[in-house]
């Protein structure tokens, strides 16, 4: 059985927080769609929150911490990544956005992302289009059709006969985005596959 691995991003700065609710019920939802389809997933989140002081640091120095770098090799390693961040002043985090200012821009290339946000109200909704598909666009991520923006109201409605529901909404974005993950070969493949360039010329010169 093949395993994918799927990495949430948080910048929740609360604890509980809407913002990795969100991010769990995303990943709850991607991860039922790809178990139907016979795959074992392995699931990380990594807390924005926690890495606070360090991604400062790292501004300061340039070098990251070790934390810090096991959460950008975790997110550039993944099959997957949902982004969901808080809305402030109409736009990302400036946690969110710093986090990501530090992957390299050619890690994320045709990998595919889910984005989310949390806000107060649905006001804020457009940040879905205006700023976090821009920012995945520039990093060459895939980034999932559906988004989920999910105001304070969102939590406790089923929508109506016009609108769908913030679970509804979940589980459409879920599973179109464990479609694309599922579509594309596993980053994390055994590397014994892989046949080293000097074996290659070896196999030439034997021709």
């Amino acid at each position: 059985m093949q395993t994918l691995k799927l990495v949430a991003v948080s910048a929740g700065l609360s604890s509980p927080s809407s913002t990795r609710l969100l991010a769990d019920r995303l990943l709850q939802a991607a991860r039922y769609r790809l178990a139907e389809q016979e795959y074992a997933v392995d699931v990380q989140v990594v807390e924005l929150r926690d890495l606070a002081v360090d991604i400062a640091k790292n501004f300061v120095t340039g070098f990251p911490s070790a934390a810090l770098q096991e959460a950008i090799d975790t997110v550039t390693g993944a099959d997957g990544v949902i982004a969901v961040t808080p809305v402030f002043t109409a736009s990302y985090s400036g946690l969110f956005k710093s986090f990501f200012d530090l992957i390299d821009p050619a890690a994320l290339t045709g990998v595919p992302v889910l984005v989310g946000a949390t806000g107060g109200t649905a006001r804020h909704s457009l940040v879905l289009d205006h700023a976090l598909r821009p920012l995945f666009a520039y990093l060459r991520a895939l980034v999932a059709p559906t988004a989920v923006y999910a105001a304070s109201e969102d939590w406790g409605s089923g929508g109506d006969a016009y609108t769908d529901g913030l679970p509804s909404r979940i589980n459409r974005a879920g599973s179109e985005f464990a479609d694309m993950v599922a579509a594309r070969p596993s980053r994390n493949a055994d590397e014994d596959e892989i046949v080293p360039f000097e074996r290659q010329l070896a196999d030439l010169r034997l021709d």
